[in-house]
């Protein structure tokens, strides 16, 4: 118990700071490394001052053709050079042969919760006693299915225990837990008639100011607006955030993204699923019964609606986060979760899950048109906007109908901006160097260059012509210290959806 008390003290003077008007957002999210601790090292699989990876195809994350027969060197933990693979290699290195493997930039989540939805007493035909769903945090297994998976970094986009989420951080920060690093963001802000009951709902724009400031000084380098928040409220907690130099974005819909753009919005969450500006009966800081849908329905990406909204967004520097693994079951190619993404639920959550892709696949032929209609236009206006120079971030949202996993769900994600349209190569760079670049740490990580944190993923196959070979993890480096996908996986088998 002394060691627990000495661990949970050191945990919070990592997060403890002063009030402070503006943050070193890049120092908090990827600290000076540490030595791995005693719960971590289990999940080591290289180590060294010196690693070379020889024999590897480089994908660096920019998009560039990638480097065939090359050898990789990593030093103190960093990227000390790219060689030819007869090159002299380093006196003293560890030495691993990588022939027929793809080492990529680790992946940047920019969608990645830490907890799961739970629905209490769902039925057969989709409807729950409790009229609340519950919220759960999976503080033991996600982090470890996130790093398994090739998440190097992460942003948690929405806490609902953000005291846990700071402590976690805190924790693999210290080397106490395996995990990716984080950018914690704070908890909702909200407004009135939340169906979350564990959300705060926010009384006024002092309100929402207040609660930025005071998250802000706890630690959190991030914050997220809600659906049902009004534009004064979101327009005081954007002003706060800036002030003490941090980002927020919006899953909106009582605000409209033109509404959002317009007040400085930093990035606005699920593509343009849930703009709401063409509601029928939209009403000005309400979100209507419709979320979005009838918008996304009429948008034609080569429109001149369309046209005007991305411009609004790229000339206000927003950018977009595309989130399609938590929409799929709209797509006419649903793709059901594979055997190691079901073994890792719980037996309840794996029950839900299998509950409500049942229903998905009894919709009437008429709604399954209608959401396979947006799944199209939402492709399409995701590709559009990357054409107009909008920056486009990519994460999963692990909640949703119970097929979306950490860490699973970011492959998947890349994945599927294949399916829309992208080359596999600029996929892999919406998932890496675009979420660095978004949040500031483009010099540190995101693609694979001399000087930068090694931080990689080493899969089977060539993900740059088989996008699906991203889901072949073998090794994880995070700050140049190799971990083994497969023991972090079966570390928590059974887990998800528990804790």
């Amino acid at each position: 118990m002394r060691k627990l008390v000495a661990l949970l003290a050191g945990a919070t003077a990592l997060i403890a700071a002063a009030p402070s008007e503006r943050v070193d957002v890049g120092a908090r999210i990827l600290p000076p490394p540490v030595a791995p601790g005693k719960a971590v090292t289990p999940f080591i699989k290289v180590s060294g001052t010196t690693i070379a990876l020889t024999h590897v195809r480089i994908i660096d994350g920019t998009g560039a053709k990638p480097l065939e027969n090359r050898t990789l060197i990593i030093a103190d933990g960093r990227i000390a050079r790219i060689q030819a693979s007869d090159a002299r290699l380093p006196a003293g290195a560890t030495v691993i042969d990588m022939t027929g493997r793809t080492v990529l930039p680790g992946i940047v989540g920019m969608h990645d919760h830490m907890y799961y939805i739970a629905r209490p007493d769902l039925h057969d035909d989709g409807h729950a006693d409790v009229p609340s769903p519950l919220v759960p945090q999976m503080t033991f297994s996600a982090p470890r299915l996130y790093l398994a998976a090739g998440v190097t970094t992460m942003r948690t986009t929405g806490s609902v225990e953000p005291y846990t989420d700071l402590n976690v951080k805190a924790q693999i920060d210290a080397g106490a837990l395996a995990g990716p690093h984080m950018d914690v963001t704070g908890p909702y802000l909200e407004g009135p008639n939340s169906p979350f009951i564990q959300m705060h709902q926010l009384k006024d724009a002092e309100d929402a100011r207040r609660t930025v400031a005071f998250w802000a000084d706890q630690g959190v380098t991030s914050f997220k607006a809600y659906m049902n928040i009004t534009r004064a409220q979101l327009k005081a907690a954007i002003d706060e955030a800036h002030r003490r130099g941090l980002k927020l974005t919006g899953h909106l819909c009582s605000v409209t993204y033109p509404e959002a753009a317009t007040m400085g919005i930093d990035d606005l969450e699920h593509g343009f699923w849930v703009n709401t500006q063409n509601d029928p009966g939209k009403v000005p800081d309400l979100c209507p019964p419709t979320v979005g849908a009838p918008t996304l329905t009429g948008m034609d990406a080569d429109g001149p609606e369309a046209k005007a909204l991305i411009r609004t967004l790229v000339d206000a520097k927003v950018a977009i986060t595309s989130t399609l693994p938590v929409f799929e079951p709209s797509s006419p190619a649903y793709r059901p979760l594979g055997t190691d993404a079901l073994a890792a639920l719980s037996p309840q959550a794996r029950s839900d899950y299998l509950t409500l892709r049942s229903l998905a696949a009894k919709a009437p032929a008429d709604r399954a048109a209608a959401r396979a209609k947006l799944w199209a236009n939402e492709l399409k206006l995701e590709r559009a906007f990357v054409a107009a120079g909008g920056l486009l971030v990519a994460g999963p949202d692990p909640t949703g109908a119970g097929n979306v996993l950490p860490g699973y769900g970011d492959q998947r994600a890349i994945m599927l901006l294949v399916e829309a349209g992208f080359t596999p190569l600029e996929a892999i760079r919406i998932g890496t160097l675009n979420g660095a670049t978004y949040l500031g740490l483009a010099d540190r990580i995101g693609s694979i260059e001399p000087g930068k944190i090694a931080d990689l993923v080493v899969v089977r196959g060539d993900p740059s012509q088989r996008i699906g070979d991203i889901e072949a993890v073998e090794i994880v480096f995070k700050d140049g210290i190799g971990y083994d996908s497969e023991k972090l996986r079966a570390s928590v088998k059974g887990r998800y959806g528990q804790y």
